[in-house]
């Protein structure tokens, strides 16, 4: 008998409706339910999205509708993408006493349910809002984790494509840390091919040139400008989520950065953030350690701190 790929998006908003469209579009999922708070706006998302079904790109079918929570006890995968749009100005955190307050109602129906699939968390504060649900929820971490600072990795290739020319799928590097203002690319694990990018930079004069502390901030800019320009960030988010639901589902052993609870990886513990992975059938199936320099582990520890203290946080809102 044939497996269905089952998996239930909670949150019909712009990142919610796109994942789902990413997977009818790639014939990733036989089965997509949409929950949402708003039981009209969940509907009309799920039968606008049923029309592409006869056009898809991928030519194979799917099944997609509305739901409740009932529909995670037999789901693989859960798709956390519920909350309000960032507006112009805030940070990640702004966000943070709302976003907790939503992931409390949505615990009081996951409380409700048998749910035994792997959950990826897209919600912002990201590493936050995954990590609390996970502590109330008691999970194992390796099938609960979010997306981390995957886009603002999609970011620093695009910034190093375009100043070295370089195809982005010819670079090879992440950031890490929190999904925010203190992530931080890892320049000694940046690579064009097989060349450390460091080491590009002294053969091509017009690389030397270049400020490192400014190509930073054109990867932590980027998502500032989105939100400023159309008030939220959907696509590339909606593409990381089919890239690891696709992991999953084909058991890749994909390495890509997420946020996971570490125990003592990169001296860190009791604190969840972005760190390169191995993404399999099982969900986070390793973490890797990479040799970073002093000055990356104190950032990376400064990022932790940050995150730590907003979990401490979350137990007090309200």
């Amino acid at each position: 008998m044939f497996k269905t790929r089952k998996v239930v998006i909670i949150g019909a908003g712009h990142v919610g409706s796109h994942v789902a469209l990413a997977l009818i579009q790639s014939g990733e999922a036989d089965d997509i339910v949409l929950i949402d708070i708003l039981k009209e706006k969940a509907a009309g998302q799920a039968l606008d999205l049923d029309d592409c079904i006869s056009g898809s790109i991928c030519g194979k079918d799917a099944h997609i509708r509305a739901g409740g929570y009932e529909e995670l006890t037999d789901a693989d995968i859960m798709v956390i993408a519920f909350g309000r749009s960032r507006r112009p100005g805030e940070t990640r955190l702004d966000m943070f006493d709302d976003t907790i307050r939503m992931a409390n109602e949505v615990l009081g129906h996951l409380k409700q349910v048998q749910f035994s699939g792997i959950m990826i968390s897209i919600s912002n504060p990201a590493d936050i809002v995954c990590e609390y649900i996970r502590r109330n929820m008691h999970w194992d971490s390796h099938r609960c984790f979010c997306t981390g600072t995957s886009l603002e990795t999609y970011r620093l290739l695009r910034v190093i494509s375009a100043v070295t020319g370089y195809k982005r799928q010819s670079l090879h590097g992440l950031c890490m840390g929190e999904h925010g203002n203190s992530s931080f690319i890892v320049w000694s694990q940046l690579y064009v091919g097989s060349l450390p990018f460091l080491k590009l930079r002294e053969l091509r004069p017009e690389l030397s040139k270049l400020s490192l502390d400014d190509l930073q901030a054109q990867v932590k800019k980027a998502g500032d400008i989105e939100i400023d320009g159309k008030g939220s960030t959907e696509f590339g988010i909606a593409n990381v989520a089919l890239m690891l639901i696709k992991a999953i589902f084909h058991d890749q052993k994909l390495i890509w950065p997420c946020s996971t609870v570490l125990t003592g990886e990169y001296g860190q513990k009791d604190v969840a953030a972005g760190v390169p992975c191995v993404i399999g059938k099982n969900g986070i199936e390793e973490i890797l350690t990479l040799p970073l320099t002093g000055e990356e582990l104190a950032k990376f520890a400064k990022s932790c701190d940050i995150i730590r203290d907003f979990l401490k946080r979350a137990a007090a809102v309200k």
